[in-house]
């Protein structure tokens, strides 16, 4: 199995903090991995510099051991592989060995994209989520339970780009997560309250009996959780492969759980397991300024409505309309909010998984971007129609309703590859089912509940064996010398899109240092209301919105923003002050 990576003595030092242990003093920083600056509550901007390597993930933990990973000599992809196991212990709540994932990875000269989004069980039809009478099931009625898992698929992606990108024996990549899993980690704010809130976990008993007391209440802040079912499970995966997973007693207990839940059974087979494999596909890429944008394609919708966003944005001049003292300037959050609202009917008309729809090519070409630009004007458009391409075929609209779950990874290292990896098992907690100590998606819930719609079949209705359109958007940017100059991607569901363009405008259109990017409210629109962040409904800023035509609504849907961008001090990190990510560099 190898030595493993060493730990880093600032960890300890961050388990204290979060346990709130008194006495507990800092370990001086290895010398490849500096002690993290200042906070690692939610709510401070949390802005690194490192010239040789910088990660942001969504919690301290995971980034401490990805940049362990990078101090041992591994690159980006190890680096992925180590967060994301962290990330299935601590963060279990977004993302998981349970999910899915989007991976970019660039190797200082190809771009690639590795799909691992979940897929429905062969034997799913279109009827998956209709109630007896042919009406939609609710939202809450089909995710809990075995109705909405589809075939985890994170753990074939990362051995997939690992076998391509990876340095270190995978089996070392492991032992973070391991170590922790049997030493323990503290509970933090987020995790307990979002267990507050949580009413259908519990009834879970596996679950029940990790995150709760024996009264039913979650453990406190500070609580040290143990996950030994986890440590075993991936002390099997280090050793043996993912094969431990999709094939054999493991794959027999996923499929029990599935299918025995005794309101909402699944199904998930064993053949669905043992037949997943990721898969590779071309990044869709967009000439913004003098910059090459890129991001996922189908059966993710993020690469294309954020490419859209950006392109008819700034045909509009969005870049004449900058923040003043942090605050949105109304005019930019209107041509915002109308791209986002084209970007979105063209997203339910025109993307799911390419296996089964085929999306048109030119939705990004500079023609189409111009003619969908000329439809705003001064006053909102209020409910945008799917634009129309010469011989595409185009598909009836939907109203898949996604979860604000998720997590995002970015990575450079030493050698200048890098990887943005948007990863999930949909809503918080999933299908709230627990087995050998992690969680299992509901990620068939990013389908369409209705497979037909006004003009025909939707896209993105269920079908045995196919991926759910998705909302993930990793990205990274290319300048004009073709360097890469910048890697992100963010939380948050369907808002995913919205939180990255805003980025992207606020850094390549208003040349704003990445902290303040991110730390700008968030607005945009989903062809619904036009969105801002909570606090601002009664601002200047929304009357002045509704001035102009538009329903605003306020939405306290956190982004999850892991940005790195390249600057003459180096890699510039930053993690989203919404949540409890942290940026580590050297």
């Amino acid at each position: 199995m190898g030595g493993g990576v060493k730990k880093v003595p600032w960890m300890r030092g961050w388990l204290c903090l979060a346990a709130l242990a008194a006495g507990c003093a800092w370990g001086p920083a290895a010398a490849d991995v500096p002690a993290p600056e200042a906070a690692t509550q939610p709510g401070a901007v949390q802005r690194r510099v490192g010239a040789d390597f910088m990660v942001v993930t969504a919690h301290p933990l995971a980034s401490e051991a990805a940049a362990e990973a990078i101090g041992a000599g591994g690159s980006a992809v190890d680096a992925a592989v180590a967060a994301q196991m962290v990330l299935t212990l601590v963060e279990p709540q977004s993302s998981g060995i349970g999910g899915g994932a989007f991976l970019l990875h660039f190797d200082g000269r190809s771009l690639r994209a590795f799909d691992g989004r979940e897929t429905a069980p062969r034997a799913a039809m279109p009827e998956l989520f209709l109630k007896p009478d042919g009406t939609p099931m609710a939202f809450a009625e089909a995710v809990v339970g075995g109705r909405s898992v589809g075939t985890p698929g994170v753990l074939r992606l990362l051995e997939m780009a690992h076998r391509r990108f990876g340095r270190l024996p995978w089996a070392d990549l492991f032992q973070p997560a391991i170590r922790l899993a049997e030493e323990g980690f503290p509970v933090g704010p987020r995790l307990h309250a979002l267990l507050e809130k949580e009413k259908d976990l519990v009834r879970d008993p596996a679950a029940r009996a990790y995150f709760y007391r024996p009264d039913g209440s979650p453990w406190p802040v500070g609580h040290v959780l143990r996950n030994p079912a986890l440590a075993a499970l991936l002390r099997r995966v280090a050793a043996e492969g993912p094969d431990a997973f999709y094939v054999g007693a493991v794959a027999r207990d996923i499929v029990d759980k599935v299918r025995s839940h005794s309101a909402n059974p699944g199904l998930l087979d064993a053949d669905d397991l043992s037949g997943y494999w990721a898969v590779t596909r071309e990044p869709v890429c967009l000439r913004h300024h003098l910059d090459r944008v890129c991001g996922f394609p189908p059966p993710s919708s993020g690469g294309i409505a954020v490419g859209q966003i950006l392109g008819i944005a700034g045909r509009r001049g969005i870049a004449a309309h900058p923040p003043v003292a942090g605050e949105p300037d109304p005019a930019a959050v209107h041509l915002f909010a109308e791209a986002g609202r084209l970007a979105f009917a063209d997203r339910e008309a025109y993307v799911a998984d390419p296996a089964y729809f085929r999306t048109p090519a030119g939705l990004l070409d500079d023609s189409y971007l111009d003619a969908r630009s000329r439809l705003i004007g001064e006053t909102s458009l209020g409910k945008a129609r799917p634009g129309r391409l010469p011989g595409a075929p185009r598909g009836a609209a939907d109203a898949t309703e996604e979860r604000p779950a998720t997590s995002h990874l970015s990575v450079v290292d030493r050698q200048g590859q890098a990887v943005a990896m948007t990863t999930t098992i949909e809503a918080g907690f999933g299908a709230r089912l627990m087995v050998h100590g992690f969680l299992l998606n509901n990620q068939l819930t990013d389908f369409s509940f209705l497979p037909t719609g006004e003009g025909g079949p939707v896209p993105n209705r269920v079908e045995g064996g196919k991926r759910p359109r998705s909302s993930m958007a990793p990205t990274m940017v290319f300048g004009p010398d073709g360097r890469l100059k910048a890697v992100l991607g963010s939380a948050g569901g369907p808002w995913i899109i919205q939180h990255v363009a805003k980025t992207l405008v606020a850094m390549l259109d208003w040349r704003l240092d990445p902290a303040e990017a991110v730390a700008l409210p968030n607005f945009g629109s989903r062809n619904g209301p036009t969105e801002i962040e909570a606090g601002y409904a009664e601002s200047a800023l929304a009357a002045e919105l509704r001035r102009r035509g538009h329903e605003v609504g306020e939405t306290a849907v956190p982004s999850g923003l892991a940005v790195i961008l390249r600057t003459p001090e180096g890699w510039v990190g930053v993690a989203d002050p919404r949540r409890e990510g942290m940026p580590v560099g050297h």
